[in-house]
């Protein structure tokens, strides 16, 4: 089959963000994704194609390599290279289920590991990065906390934050340090799952506050109040899981209901920075009765297991930091110092960007396949789906999942409430946007199916 694709589009291939061997990659998966090269489509060689762009052949040759690590291509000897038809093992399951932040565009994460690593060592006594550190973090952790805070909360004092293996657990020890057993927490009707989970085993309960489509009521924050609820939960910015942001009259409205009564905040903001015009957190209106959590896992990277706590004073923290030890003595301090490097020479940031990108491009595929709402938020890495009648979220899930689909029902969410029919789907789980692309095709089929499977549990 002939080239579909001319050399002024592969041209196209170098206004990509990044390294240029991943900027030619990226460029594959986007053609695929749009349809411009389809599946046995013949590649050029790769001396024409490093003359075409200008490149080095050592160049061309490492994007095919990756390329076809990736299965976008595939080679035929002496014939040369074709697009390769998007291949699934029938045992491996697609995850759309998992909010995991996609790679990031036009970013080497295996190049900045191993220059991060090679500053921490330089720079880290090798001694420290494999004992204990109890405090919650040494002093230089926490400055480059207060420093990558600053943007979301302004000046932090470092002496407010705790480092935290991961949100999960900072979560449930800032249950136990507010709480008592048999104690609610106020939050939306939906909810992240982890909150279920926690105060489930911690023996709390949540308090379902209504809420409209800007976010919890005030109103009824009140009257949850007048019947004891003293401590509330928020993720404000691209909630978990319909993917809308908590604007500032309602966030200022909420605060006031808030200080007046002398109600105590979590605000969980995973998503702040993957938010282009984001308001200011709950936290920097209320930061005398607010717990800020911060954490890295779904702005960069799961495997740093980092995130920030902020406590609104001192005492607080040192309150707070009880309760942590008692579920986890410590964040690895080998990741942690990882992230305090990056953050300091800027990794951080470029990694942000990186996945802000390539959220969007993965939001595009998303919105070209899925009959979503027009009106849904343009931004972060996950979309809310809501169902035609002929599908409950329970059936659709079991039935995505018998076709290799995993995606998490509305159910999942419901803090103790009737759930609206719904499924989120994650766009970071799949590792490249051909795969992507071909798994929200074959949701999108399941979709249309005009006779779905009876509900049955989710295996």
């Amino acid at each position: 089959m002939a080239m579909s694709i001319q050399d002024a589009e592969w041209r196209e291939a170098l206004d990509e963000a990044g390294p240029r061997y991943l900027k030619i990659v990226r460029f594959m998966e986007k053609a695929i994704a749009e349809g411009r090269l389809r599946s046995g489509d013949r590649l050029p060689p790769q001396r024409e194609l490093a003359r075409t762009l200008g490149v080095d052949l050592t160049t061309i040759t490492r994007a095919y390599a990756e390329a076809r690590e990736r299965n976008l291509l595939h080679a035929r000897g002496a014939m040369g290279s074709f697009v390769s038809a998007p291949r699934f093992e029938t045992s491996e399951m697609l995850d759309l289920g998992m909010n995991l932040p996609p790679p990031p565009l036009g970013v080497d994460l295996r190049e900045l590991l191993q220059h991060g690593f090679e500053q921490v060592l330089t720079h880290t006594d090798t001694h420290a990065l494999m004992s204990y550190h109890p405090g919650g973090g040494t002093q230089a952790d926490r400055k480059a906390g207060a420093a990558w805070l600053a943007t979301p909360l302004g000046k932090v004092d470092p002496e407010r934050i705790v480092i935290s293996p991961g949100a999960q657990v900072a979560l449930s020890a800032l249950l136990l340090t507010l709480t008592e057993p048999g104690d609610a927490i106020a939050c939306e009707p939906l909810v992240y799952p982890g909150v279920l989970a926690a105060t489930q085993q911690l023996g709390r309960r949540v308090w379902p506050i209504a809420a409209d489509a800007k976010g919890m009521l005030p109103e009824a924050l009140e009257e949850a109040a007048a019947l004891g609820v003293r401590v509330v939960y928020l993720n404000p910015t691209l909630r978990n899981p319909t993917a809308t942001t908590m604007g500032e009259v309602r966030r200022d409205a909420l605060v006031t209901v808030m200080r007046r009564l002398g109600l105590t905040l979590i605000e969980d903001d995973p998503y702040w920075l993957l938010a282009a015009r984001a308001p200011a957190p709950l936290a920097a209106r209320l930061p005398e009765r607010a717990y800020y959590v911060s954490t890295l896992s779904k702005a960069l990277t799961p495997g740093l297991r980092t995130a920030y706590v902020v406590a609104p004073d001192r005492e607080t923290r040192a309150r707070f930091l009880a309760c942590l030890r008692s579920l986890a003595l410590m964040s690895t301090p080998v990741m942690t110092s990882l992230a305090t490097q990056w953050i300091h020479d800027g990794t951080a940031a470029r990694i942000v960007e990186g996945v802000r990108g390539e959220a969007a491009e993965r939001r595009r595929i998303a919105v070209n396949t899925l009959p979503l709402d027009p009106t849904q938020p343009g931004e972060g890495i996950h979309v809310w789906l809501p169902l035609p009648a002929r599908w409950t979220a329970q059936a659709l899930a079991t039935s995505a999942r018998m076709e290799g689909l995993a995606v998490t029902p509305s159910t999942a969410f419901a803090a103790n409430t009737p759930a609206v029919e719904a499924i989120r789907i994650s766009l970071g789980g799949v590792r490249d946007r051909a795969r992507l692309k071909a798994s929200l095709v074959r949701l999108a089929a399941l979709l249309d199916d005009d006779a779905p499977r009876d509900d049955g549990p989710l295996v």
